[in-house]
């Protein structure tokens, strides 16, 4: 598809999500629990005066709205859409990666922790006090056989974890947060790196019909991003056709750039490329021809693709498989799907806030992109100021109110509503910086 008309119709589907958001925070308790973002699609894409064809492309090209939850969009709840509603201002992608992020990040803990590695904790045990000026404590206990008792735990595994490990807390954790983990969803988005000896489809002139890219190229490189819809030329593969999405890793900065393809796999897929793979070693030829064979009907369509070109045969894969990982709970991060079982009693946003109040009375809190402020739910954003959140809370609850500098006021407009200093969204009340 051309890039003119791809422009048109990306503009039409960003325009649909954004009258989706101010509808979800204009009447969240008018809409049914089982109403989804596609059903607002549909309606909204009948509504348009455009042919059969055209209204069949905005709904294949609304799909890709699963890339960014990790799960399709029809099962994306309308009525709490408005919690996918993310800090205002560009969608960055850090070209250099996370490294130096967490090599900062990590320097107070490296410096002044104790790390235990390949130790995986399998119970929290809450220790009531004895007297009524001794405060509770927490036992570990881990698979080396090791016991650690604090005065306070963080617990920063992720929602699929708690969602399959809530009888490691002794004892069980409040029925509230006990609904919450089980009323908020858990996506399933995995990333696959496709490495070529050469990025053979960056060219400034590569065109190429049978792909839809948003976004301007430049001069110098083909778009950096590439919606494949709904292919039903890779049946052998792909028989659920599948939209495929990927990012152009060689139009990053010259110091970042790379000959690497980067696809978002999301849902039903993500769960049949890792089962592609689960039991094959990443370095082996099996787990190359594996993820070749399925990916190779989307790259195969880039410009200046040639099947003879030694510069066109992937040499490397890599996958994440956070879907078959205990550790990542099974999954990748919160979202917020249509109820169809007793939707009309679920309210997410007061699970969220559940989850992120913890169970400080028992010395054990609870912090992730799932306990995050509404605006930075599901991401890394939203996981650091979580931490730091639960870290200003107990500094607190041992008496230092200030913690260095006096706490700002946060003011942010949520589902219509003003919070001031008075009446402030919760995860701005935790932590002043946030918003």
């Amino acid at each position: 598809m051309d890039e003119k008309k791809a422009t048109e119709y990306s503009e039409v589907v960003w325009g649909i999500v954004a009258d989706a958001f101010k509808y979800s925070n204009q009447d969240s308790a008018a809409i049914p629990p089982t109403k989804s973002l596609m059903d607002f699609f549909r309606e909204k894409v009948k509504e348009r005066d455009i042919g059969e064809v055209e209204q069949e492309i905005l709904l294949q090209m609304a799909q890709m709205w699963g890339a960014f939850v990790g799960d399709p969009i029809n099962k994306q709840s309308l009525r709490f859409f408005w919690l996918e509603e993310c800090i205002e201002g560009e969608n960055l992608f850090v070209a250099s990666t996370y490294k130096a992020i967490l090599d900062r990040v990590a320097e107070t803990a490296l410096a002044n922790g104790n790390i235990h590695l390949s130790t995986t904790v399998t119970s929290i045990e809450s220790i009531p006090s004895r007297t009524d000026d001794e405060n509770p404590k927490t036992l570990l206990r881990t698979t080396t056989g090791s016991i650690h008792t604090f005065d306070e735990v963080v617990v920063t595994a992720p929602l699929g974890w708690l969602k399959r490990n809530k009888a490691a807390f002794v004892p069980n954790v409040p029925p509230r947060i006990s609904r919450a983990i089980d009323n908020i969803s858990y996506g399933r988005l995995e990333k696959v790196y496709a490495t070529f000896p050469s990025a053979f489809w960056d060219s400034p002139t590569a065109t190429s019909e049978p792909v839809i890219a948003n976004g301007k190229s430049s001069t110098t490189h083909y778009p950096g991003f590439t919606h494949f819809l709904s292919p039903t030329y890779a049946s052998p593969t792909n028989p659920e056709c599948w939209n495929q999405e990927l990012v152009n890793l060689a139009s990053l900065p010259a110091h970042c750039a790379h000959p690497t393809l980067l696809f978002y796999i999301y849902g039903p897929c993500s769960d049949h490329i890792t089962s592609l793979i689960s039991n094959l070693p990443p370095d082996s030829l099996s787990y190359l021809h594996a993820l070749s064979a399925f990916f190779h009907p989307y790259y195969s369509l880039l410009p200046n693709y040639h099947a003879h070109d030694p510069n066109c045969q992937p040499t490397k894969f890599l996958a994440t498989s956070w879907s078959t990982d205990p550790l990542a709970g099974y999954g990748s991060y919160s979202n917020f799907q249509i109820s169809h079982e007793n939707g009309e009693d679920v309210e997410l946003d007061k699970d969220i806030e559940a989850l992120r109040a913890g169970m400080p009375e028992r010395g054990v809190w609870l912090a992730g992109e799932h306990t995050a402020p509404f605006v930075a739910l599901g991401t890394v954003t939203g996981a650091w100021w979580s931490g730091e959140g639960v870290g200003r809370r107990i500094v607190a609850a041992y008496g230092d109110d200030n913690l260095g500098g006096e706490e700002e006021d946060v003011e942010v407009e949520v589902k219509g509503k003003d919070f001031g200093s008075e009446e402030k969204l919760d995860g701005g009340q935790l932590n002043g910086i946030a918003l």
